[in-house]
């Protein structure tokens, strides 16, 4: 198949964008805790890995919306889930160009399956992308997806969990984990995988350029998954996180409120090991459905650039939360990334500088040989991409947090090579020194050695709220620029 150019003969790339839900940086990443992603690693090793990319905000409506317009939460507008009944903004703001409408402009023809969340009363049409799903199929979740499953001989109306392991809400609690009975093949992840698959044989008949963009509704939590992947990993050999043992001195209060909030205050080893076990499982399901798509892909000889990343992280028992929340450990924010693009991009490439996922927007543009609008927050990943030094490159990133279903709570985060710092406004401060203490158990923010350092990150912080008008700097500045340590008054 031919590569698409533009009028002026510049290469415009296929694009396939996989995006996962609620995925975690360490449990695609070589070493700990090892769980089996070959067809990941066939990305890695036949492209470049980003081995220390960010969310800029650790919620799903919020995130995606940054991937959409290259833009910060604050900038964006959409600060927490646009489902929720206290949702800031039930939709985004249509002012703010994203890049499916500008790749649309410029001749793409994109098309989107599986969960969208950006918007309640918006859908991928309203911002440059033709749905393949049916109607009220948003989530992943529709009537097609019904029909096949009633195909395959599967009545998704009959449906009996085995296992189930639920959160102990007396009234209404909430399913953690499980196994399904029914066949691989019946299952969202594989149905979404065959959609793309068709979508790329479509490829194979057109002129092209095409942008295709699957979002898997997992491995969120409930991490409800089929055999033979549900029973992959024995809980008995499952290793609990070393930050399991989390006391929470000298932490935020909501920190330790977020056990109980979340369900899971009373929660011990044994079902939190068959929880990450089945979460173990969703990953190793999903990236076998990412090998039936790349598979595709050689047997049609599809020139593509594949581009794998999630939207946020999962504490997965980490600190032993469930969920998230507001707490920006790396569990949360620290999000895979990984770029295959033959003939642009080296393979078995690794990039160490600090990316976002916000920063995917302009590249995805740029890559099209269309210039990102004026006044973005992302930065390109192209010259990163060939290989190129980038001598200004940032060397920290950030990231921000704005409450999910209990109202507004603000954070603000600056991650370098040495340390974390988090600036909470209603509680003390963090700073955690991630090469002494990668677990992030130790809070540092008092401690005489590292004032110098701290005073630094604020000023770092400061400075970066300023550069990108976060809304909350006025009222920052005092602490911040002061250096005023909250928990010592």
């Amino acid at each position: 198949m031919s590569v698409p150019t533009r009028d002026d003969g510049a290469r415009r790339p296929n694009v396939l964008l996989l995006l996962t839900d609620q995925q975690r940086y360490d449990v695609t990443a070589p070493g700990p805790p090892g769980v089996e992603t070959p067809n990941v690693d066939r990305l890695r090793d036949e492209g470049a890995t980003f081995t220390r990319a960010y969310t800029p905000v650790s919620i799903c409506s919020s995130a995606r919306a940054s991937l959409l317009t290259g833009l910060y939460p604050h900038n964006h507008g959409m600060l927490n889930n646009c489902h929720e009944p206290d949702a800031v903004r039930k939709n985004l703001p249509e002012e703010h160009p994203t890049f499916g409408e500008l790749l649309a402009e410029a001749g793409y023809d994109n098309t989107y399956l599986g969960k969208w969340h950006v918007g309640r009363d918006q859908r991928p049409e309203d911002f440059g992308f033709r749905y393949l799903g049916s109607e009220g199929e948003g989530d992943g979740v529709g009537r097609a997806f019904r029909e096949y499953q009633r195909e395959l001989g599967v009545d998704p109306d009959d449906v009996e969990l085995v296992d189930p392991i639920y959160n102990d809400y007396a009234d209404d609690p909430i399913l953690i984990a499980a196994k399904t009975p029914i066949p691989e093949e019946a299952t969202r992840p594989y149905y979404l995988a065959e959609r793309t698959i068709d979508r790329l044989q479509q490829w194979t008949a057109g002129d092209g350029p095409f942008f295709h963009r699957t979002d898997f509704p997992g491995p969120h939590f409930p991490y409800v998954v089929p055999e033979p992947y549900a029973s992959m990993y024995d809980p008995d050999d499952v290793e609990l996180w070393d930050s399991f043992v989390e006391t929470y001195d000298g932490k935020p209060t909501v920190q330790e409120q977020y056990l109980d909030y979340r369900g899971v205050e009373g929660m011990s080893e044994e079902p939190w090991r068959e929880a990450i076990a089945r979460y173990f499982g969703f990953i190793t399901f999903l990236d076998a459905q990412f090998g039936r798509i790349l598979d595709a892909i050689d047997r049609l000889g599809i020139e593509t650039a594949v581009v794998h990343s999630s939207d946020h992280g999962d504490m997965t028992g980490s600190h032993r939360q469930f969920n998230k929340g507001p707490m920006m450990y790396e569990d949360t924010y620290h999000v895979p990334l990984v770029v295959r693009w033959p003939g642009q991009v080296d393979p078995d490439t690794e990039r160490e500088e600090f990316v976002r996922l916000l920063d995917l927007m302009p590249t995805f543009l740029e890559m099209a040989g269309e210039d990102p609008p004026a006044g973005i927050d992302g930065r390109s990943l192209l010259q990163l991409l060939r290989g190129e030094d980038v001598p200004d490159w940032p060397d920290s990133v950030f990231a921000e947090y704005h409450g999910d279903e209990f109202g507004l709570h603000s954070q603000r985060m600056v991650r370098t090579d040495r340390y974390k710092y988090v600036y909470n406004p209603a509680d003390v401060d963090e700073l955690y020194d991630p090469r002494r203490d990668p677990d992030e158990l130790q809070n540092l923010v008092d401690h005489p050695s590292y004032q110098s350092d701290l005073e630094r990150l604020r000023e770092r912080l400061y400075e970066w709220m300023q550069e990108t008008e976060d809304t909350i700097v006025e009222w920052a500045g005092s602490v911040l620029v002061d250096g005023r340590n909250r928990q010592s008054e």
